[in-house]
């Protein structure tokens, strides 16, 4: 097993209805994506202007970017990346290519329908099985090369889908590498394990494309539940619809507001465990509105699956005990938000 696929498909099954719902043909929210007004996901953030987002935008020109980048883990545990290089005619062919494959018809799109076992393709969030509601979500994921079920989608249009993915996800790998290795320098952190953190041998990517439909009753669905990230790092763009939100410690939900050109990376399990909690994790959720259909697209980064994850080694008190990559993953796929506390020492 040497795949972030394979550790997926192995790992736990969804136990209910795996298919999104169809956005098509309903006028109204049904009751199984109904949240309660009372349910803790829907407190919001009390604050003079909530449109003020509270996490930093940093410059990666900026000759202070490893020193900001550094604080910005330490305190938030996400940031705002402009000047990172990535081209933006390939940003926009992306958002493009995402909104090409989210239009096609429910019965389209059903047939890369991503089996209960399954890890890439069509379908559901991989937190929904922990929530009594679904979710106003659909995605698609992509693990390496989509060529297989974009055939089946675009039968004889499928190249530029394929390559546009490619490119990206090139791209975001290389952006992961560079700001993992700023993040890092902040941190007392040995030679050996900045290799192990940043090397693009055997490291391993998903690609998520979620779109979140214009929703009737927006006030009383969720577009993604609260959750924390799985892999290392997190680069994010929001194609600048505003619903993304972080929670806060003693304030609640706050939005993270999208800036134009700009990536939102956030720290994951994997680099919280390995900064020995020196970078914290932070709970995020997305919401949806009444007259925009929001797309957005993530990469989540993480390091070779069958190697070790521990916590740095020149911290005398550790706070998470050793195990494999592949371990985390699994206990992440069965105990959800409960899998950090399960290897803490």
């Amino acid at each position: 097993m040497n795949t972030l696929s394979q550790v997926y498909e192995d790992g736990t099954t969804f136990s209910h209805n795996i298919i999104p719902l169809d956005f098509e043909s309903i006028d109204g929210v049904p009751e199984s994506h109904l949240w309660s007004q009372s349910d803790e996901s829907h407190q919001k953030i009390q604050t003079n202007n909530p449109r003020d987002s509270l996490i930093p935008v940093i410059d990666l020109s900026d000759p202070c970017a490893i020193d900001l980048i550094g604080q910005a883990c330490k305190t938030w545990g996400m940031f705002q990346v402009i000047n990172h290089g990535v081209p933006l005619e390939l940003v926009k062919k992306v958002e493009f290519e995402a909104r090409r494959l989210f239009a096609l018809t429910t019965h389209e799109k059903r047939k890369v329908l991503r089996s209960p076992t399954g890890a890439t393709g069509y379908g559901l969030p991989r937190i929904s099985p922990f929530f009594a509601k679904c979710m106003w979500h659909e995605g698609f994921t992509i693990m390496g090369s989509c060529v297989d079920d974009a055939k089946v989608l675009w039968p004889h249009d499928y190249q530029r889908f394929c390559d546009t993915m490619d490119d990206y996800q090139n791209q975001m790998k290389l952006l992961a590498h560079k700001l993992l290795l700023l993040s890092l320098q902040t941190l007392d952190v040995t030679q050996e394990e900045i290799n192990w953190a940043t090397s693009t041998h055997g490291s391993n990517g998903a690609l998520q494309l979620n779109s979140y439909p214009s929703c009737p009753n927006p006030s009383r669905t969720l577009g993604l539940a609260p959750h924390t990230d799985s892999l290392l790092l997190t680069i994010l763009n929001q194609y600048g619809i505003t619903g993304l939100e972080i929670f806060v410690e003693g304030l609640g939900w706050s939005p993270v507001s999208p800036i134009e050109g700009a990536f939102v990376v956030n720290v994951g399990d994997l680099l919280h465990i390995f900064s020995n909690a020196k970078f914290p994790v932070v709970y995020h959720r997305a919401m949806v509105n009444q007259s925009k259909h929001r797309i957005s697209v993530a990469y989540f980064y993480g390091p070779p699956i069958e190697s070790t994850l521990a916590p740095l080694s020149n911290y005398q008190d550790p706070c998470f005990r050793s195990l494999l990559v592949k371990e985390y993953i699994r206990l992440k796929a069965t105990y959800n938000d409960k899998a950090l506390s399960l290897i803490r020492i």
